[in-house]
């Protein structure tokens, strides 16, 4: 990895400076090992503050770590750790994403599925399946503690109310109580 930097009220001797490059080093293998990058540190002193900004270009994407503390190389290394974090998210991005596209007309059509008592087809524009469920007609109806102690484990439940034969949906809410929707 090639590597520039700038200090602005800040020299590094020739030993930090190889200390540098081995820790950016191993960062310029995480992005790709036979390709040369170039990585841009820009390190400055305010009032016993040690800043580093450490900029990488990884094909069409900026790579930035900033670091600061009252040591220069706790502030490198804290953008460096940015940077490796950063590399290694890139990285897997781009290894795990399809880049080629599906060649066109192997797809297939999904069959019919079968759900409750009828046939839902997926409609072709659409990625979206609509499943039509007629179970409520031959359950019981039960009562709303029936139907607290039916949610074991279930985010909502659907059903008939014993005393007004009305349709009610149970749903849990994130803070552990019940919504009550009664149609």
């Amino acid at each position: 990895m090639k590597i520039t930097y700038t200090g602005r009220q800040v020299e590094l001797a020739p030993a930090q400076l190889k200390k540098l490059e081995a820790r950016f080093a191993k960062i310029g293998k995480l992005l790709s090992g036979k390709r040369e990058c170039e990585a841009h540190i820009v390190l400055s002193l305010e009032r016993h503050l040690h800043r580093a900004e450490a900029t990488i270009r990884y094909f069409n994407h900026q790579l930035v770590g900033l670091g600061s503390s009252s040591d220069l190389f706790e502030a490198i290394h804290g953008a460096a750790e940015k940077l490796e974090k950063q590399a290694v998210k890139t990285r897997t991005k781009w290894r795990d994403t399809k880049r080629a596209p599906r060649p066109a007309g192997q797809e297939e059509p999904a069959p019919p599925k079968l759900v409750g008592k009828k046939k839902v087809a997926p409609e072709p524009q659409t990625d979206r399946l609509i499943y039509h469920v007629e179970h409520h007609k031959s359950r019981k109806p039960m009562t709303l503690e029936e139907a607290v102690l039916e949610m074991d484990g279930r985010d909502y439940l659907v059903y008939r109310d014993a005393k007004t034969e009305r349709m009610v949906m149970l749903v849990r809410r994130r803070d552990g109580h019940f919504d009550m929707v009664e149609a």
